[in-house]
């Protein structure tokens, strides 16, 4: 019995375990199911890893070697930059210039090298041929490292040089990495350092920015110079600290809108200048070691014919290479803009305020509804975006300002924030001065009827009488509108002081304000 007994265990024993390795079997059959679709899933924000190892390649540098996409036309430094730097989504390429800015320090310097004789003729052409292709406008997605980067844009210089390597290789019947007819840093970096070509590149996508800026800033100028005409002799109160002062004219107002921004443009053009000198072949520190005699001033030479301004070397490589003034410069000129675009949108809300409460003054154009519990309600949007974008610009020169004295010795590191900050101001200055344009400056009129009230109704008219009446009397005049409500002019009819006819030779544009006219027909 005790046999049998134990005999029944061992069967039991048996079953027990088969049924268990038959389990076991099973759910291994599931797991293998279910995680081989989860290991060909990439995680979030890595590159999705290619089926064949024929659509990947390796590259190596200084810390060895590292895998990268086939289809990539930037390689292993740029890769790396690609890990370390992912934080503001603000990629080089979100500018195009500073984009073209590369392709063009780029070709410079290899025609420089070329001239002097450091270059083979043949890498120049493969050179050039990337670079044409680059500046028509190809292979931008390729410029992917992060502005917010440490060392000082080396990551940058190295994205430039590994796509136009492998554009250039490409291009001349090779394939990617075969470095060894185009390399990265013996011919796209030759004669060259990040510490000259990066500020070069910066500069060059400013200057190649600011044309387009200024025109735009010139028909904003245009546009208020036509509301100018248009409402030339329409005679309005002038204000000083927010009080009635002396009269002036709609005209005479946009006028002075569009002079003061002829200003704004004008210390662009002078600003610029400050960008001019340039410390190619300055490489490292600005001894310019490795650099073969007559490259900065042949460098410099194809610079100009290249952005068509008149680039030329720098007078000290070594102050060059670490002084910050251009940029300090022309992010002032900016600011400056900023500043003055930010107090004629300021004008603007107060001369449209009300319509009931307000000075009323002007209407712009309605754009949107005003708010989301006020029915009827409708708000100055554009002044108000170019005071948002003005401010902006305003801390971002104070950004240039703080990394401008910040670098240590013979470098700034900081360049990246300076070029960031200003290309921004540039851009958004020069988009949001259009929609100033189209959506606010180009549709404004003006309540004629509110205008002549307030003349009517003004005490401020009084200082147009002393001529006429004496001071002692306009005085009298003004004491007594004060106190009673009346209107100067309501006050001169009752007295009899004037005829009407002498009323309106007062209220005469040309002699009230002074106005000229041929100066602005001239304008």
């Amino acid at each position: 019995m005790k046999r049998a007994n134990s005999h029944g265990k061992r069967n039991n024993a048996t079953v027990t375990r088969t049924f268990f390795a038959s389990r076991r079997l099973q759910l291994l059959t599931i797991a293998f199911t279910l995680v081989v679709p989860l290991v060909a899933i990439p995680s979030l924000g890595q590159e999705t890893p290619t089926s064949s190892t024929s659509n990947r390649r390796v590259e190596k540098d200084l810390l060895g070697q590292k895998e990268i996409p086939g289809d990539a036309y930037y390689g292993v430094q740029t890769a790396r930059a690609l890990e370390n730097f992912q934080l503001s989504g603000v990629l080089i390429n979100h500018y195009p210039e500073f984009v073209d800015a590369w392709a063009i320090v780029k070709l410079a310097a290899a025609q420089a090298n070329t001239d002097v004789g450091a270059m083979k003729p043949e890498r120049l052409a493969a050179i050039k041929k990337a670079s044409d292709e680059v500046l028509a406008g190809k292979y931008h997605d390729q410029f992917l490292v992060d502005w917010y980067q440490g060392g000082a844009g080396t990551s940058t210089n190295m994205n430039a040089n590994e796509v136009l390597a492998n554009v250039g290789l490409e291009a001349t019947g090779h394939a990617k990495a075969e470095y060894q007819f185009l390399e990265p840093h013996d011919d796209l970096n030759m004669s060259q350092s990040t510490n000259d070509s990066y500020p070069t590149a910066i500069k060059v996508a400013i200057l190649l920015r600011n044309d387009k800026l200024i025109q735009e800033l010139k028909t904003l100028s245009a546009s208020f110079r036509a509301k100018g005409q248009a409402y030339l002799e329409i005679v309005k109160m002038g204000r000083t600290e927010m009080q009635d002062a002396v009269p002036m004219t709609v005209g005479q107002e946009f006028h002075a809108f569009a002079a003061s921004l002829d200003g704004e443009i004008q210390q662009l053009q002078d600003a610029e200048k400050s960008l001019y000198a340039v410390n190619m072949g300055a490489t490292a520190i600005g001894t310019g070691i490795n650099v073969p005699k007559g490259y900065p001033e042949k460098c410099a030479q194809h610079l100009a014919e290249l952005t068509h301004k008149p680039i030329v070397p720098a007078t000290d490589m070594l102050a060059a290479t670490w002084d910050q003034q251009g940029f300090v410069v022309y992010s002032a000129a900016l600011k400056s803009l900023a500043i003055k675009l930010s107090k004629i949108s300021s004008d603007l809300i107060l001369l449209t305020s009300g319509p009931r409460a307000g000075l009323s003054e002007i209407n712009l154009p309605a754009l949107q509804p005003g708010s989301s519990i006020m029915p009827g309600k409708v708000n100055p949007v554009v002044p108000e975006v170019m005071n948002l974008v003005a401010f902006r610009v305003m801390g971002n020169d104070y950004v240039t300002t703080l990394a401008a004295h910040s670098g240590q010795l013979q470098l700034n590191a900081y360049e990246p924030i300076e070029g960031l900050s200003i290309l921004e101001s540039q851009d958004l200055l020069r988009k949001t001065s259009m929609l100033f344009r189209t959506k606010c400056i180009d549709g404004i009129t003006v309540d004629e009827k509110v205008l002549a009230h307030y003349m009517e109704t003004t005490v401020g008219i009084v200082t147009a009488l002393n001529p006429v009446l004496g001071y002692d009397k306009a005085t009298e005049l003004a004491n007594e509108a004060y106190k009673s409500g009346k209107g100067v002019l309501e006050l001169i009819r009752e007295k009899h002081l004037l005829t009407e006819e002498q009323i309106k030779q007062l209220l005469d544009p040309v002699k009230l304000t002074g106005l000229d006219k041929s100066k602005y027909e001239q304008k």
